[in-house]
């Protein structure tokens, strides 16, 4: 949407929840959202120079999900780690139910997704981002052009660990991931 984070232009600005650096592995993209798409071009090429197995496999409707997560249990997948979308977020509920389901654990983007039921979220905190864009709404009302505001990335990542979740697929989260956590919630 912008040329230039730091000089925008034009009658944009905003806070960004921009997570391509931090998500370094993924398998569930939405096709239809350029960014995760970006997401799923990282991973690969990131899996390719350890020389490790990926596969991404995509979603783009509600219905797309259901089947999505039919094939990563037929193919027998040990893990999902969600990008982070719009429809993943809204869906959150509908994941949790497939992880269950299928005994898949997920990992999110999101802290929301791991509320949720989702075993671990691991992403930018939203409140900051609202927190910047609450500033900045104030700043143009005073005057300023939206175009001169830097974009702002996210500076704070929050890693939740849910531990019913873990207990309910049978995992047995390590004491270093633990406490590395910013929350381990029930």
């Amino acid at each position: 949407m912008v040329t230039n984070l730091s000089r925008p232009g034009g009658n944009i600005t905003g806070a960004s929840f921009f997570t391509a650096p931090v998500v370094t592995k993924t398998i569930l993209v939405n096709t239809d959202n350029p960014t995760t798409v970006t997401e799923g071009k990282n991973v690969q090429k990131g899996a390719a120079a350890l020389d490790l197995p990926i596969q991404i496999v995509t979603a783009s409707t509600e219905g797309q999900i259901d089947r999505a997560f039919a094939a990563v249990a037929q193919q027998k997948m040990g893990a999902v780690i969600v990008s982070s979308d719009p429809l993943f977020f809204i869906e959150r509920n509908r994941l949790v139910v497939l992880q269950a389901r299928y005994g898949i654990p997920m990992i999110f983007a999101d802290r929301e997704q791991a509320e949720a039921g989702g075993l671990i979220s691991y992403g930018a905190s939203r409140l900051d981002a609202y927190r910047q864009a609450g500033n900045y709404i104030g700043r143009v009302l005073k005057g300023e052009k939206p175009g001169d505001l830097p974009v702002v990335l996210p500076t704070k990542y929050i890693l939740l660990v849910k531990s019913k979740t873990a207990k309910a697929l049978s995992i047995s989260l390590p004491p270093s991931l633990l406490a590395r956590a910013d929350e381990v919630i029930e």
